[in-house]
């Protein structure tokens, strides 16, 4: 009977031997479950593009800005420049970079001209545009009501440079007309920010 009960011991102990293996092995299993690049691997994400700086094309044509009669009523010496082109390093040429629109009204007797562009910027445009204007120029309230119009004037270079910020525009004029006063350009201002509406 002594025999018997070792014998029974003996037989348990193997049983118990054998289920290791089998715990051992599914253990094994699921951590190499777990290891599997397909399941751990994280989806790649491409960064997102910084929107770039742009203008959209400007429907109006330089009659639509300033009629005959705006540009009469400023100085009636001054019409139309049949072969104007915008003048380098200047607020004109930089609205021409971005799809903006460009005309030039020429004094009949000087040729002296009075420059002015129309851009309709991107928000990442608009931004850049009137930091730049807010630390190059002063802050100018009669072009307009701000925030729905913010105006800006300096004089460089000889010429009178205002600009003014829409909801949709950013409107440039620059003329040696304007001297170094804002109210210079107020009128033609008014007009071309009237006939954008």
């Amino acid at each position: 009977m002594l025999a018997g009960g070792a014998l029974f011991a003996l037989v348990l102990t193997g049983c118990s031997g054998a289920d290791e293996p089998t715990a051992s092995g599914s253990a094994t299993a699921t951590s190499g479950a777990s290891a599997d690049p397909s399941e751990s691997a994280a989806p790649s994400s491409s960064p997102t593009p910084t929107p770039e700086a742009t203008g959209s094309p400007i429907a109006q044509t330089c009659g639509d800005l300033l009629t005959l009669q705006n540009v009469y009523d400023f100085n009636p010496n001054y019409g139309t420049a049949p072969d104007y082109s915008p003048s380098t390093d200047s607020l004109v040429e930089t609205a021409a970079t971005y799809n903006g629109l460009t005309c030039g009204w020429s004094n009949q007797s000087s040729g002296e001209l009075i420059e002015v562009s129309v851009v309709a910027p991107n928000a990442v445009l608009m931004t850049t545009l009137k930091q730049k204007a807010d630390a190059d120029s002063q802050a100018v309230p009669t072009y307009g009501t701000p925030p729905a119009v913010d105006g800006f004037f300096t004089y460089a270079g000889g010429s009178g440079q205002a600009q003014v910020f829409t909801g949709t525009y950013w409107v440039t004029m620059s003329s040696p007309a304007f001297y170094n006063e804002p109210g210079a350009a107020e009128g033609l201002m008014s007009a071309v920010l009237g006939h954008l509406g």
